[in-house]
């Protein structure tokens, strides 16, 4: 079964062949956290980095979307001191004048709050200029999930989640 995770929301699951997924990612951020021992994961659709988010949309702002997709595994039985995480997305889709574009906003955002909560970004496909879609096949407990990523008009590639990347990668 296939959950498609849409802008501003985030899912958790624990269920072993469950995939989350966001379709056609481009300055948004693709926010993947796992924990492996429990088998649980989730997928938060960010759209910017910060704003006064409603109870409707908690992932709608990397600021509140990532500390709500913590709370959110942690009621399914994840312990945050052991969460990983994968970005995805952030890709530079519209020119701006005099100013940092809102994907390296956004992603730039998320690894603030990532590293605020302590929690290491163990893989990243950000960047460039070209949407992404990202896809987390929940694992059993003991493995991580596996982690697909699509370029616009590519094929699907398994995210390294075994290598720990340094905080500006």
């Amino acid at each position: 079964m296939e959950h498609v995770v849409r802008m501003g929301e985030l899912a958790v699951s624990r269920a072993g062949g469950h995939v989350l997924s966001c379709i056609g990612l481009g300055s948004c951020i693709g926010v993947v956290l796992f924990d492996r021992g429990m088998g649980a994961a989730a997928l938060a659709h960010v759209m910017l980095p910060s704003g006064a988010a409603s109870d409707a949309t908690p992932a709608k702002y990397a600021d509140s979307g990532v500390p709500a997709t913590v709370r959110a595994l942690a009621a399914a039985g994840a312990r945050p001191t052991r969460l990983e995480a994968a970005l995805v997305g952030g890709a530079s889709m519209f020119a701006m004048a005099g100013g940092q574009e809102i994907g390296a906003r956004n992603e730039d955002a998320v690894r603030a709050t990532l590293d605020d909560l302590r929690i290491p970004v163990v893989a990243v496909a950000t960047g460039g200029s070209s949407g992404r879609t990202v896809r987390v096949h929940v694992a059993s407990p003991g493995l991580a999930p596996r982690v697909t990523v699509r370029d616009a008009g590519g094929a699907d590639e398994d995210l390294d989640l075994d290598v720990v990347l340094a905080a500006a990668a």
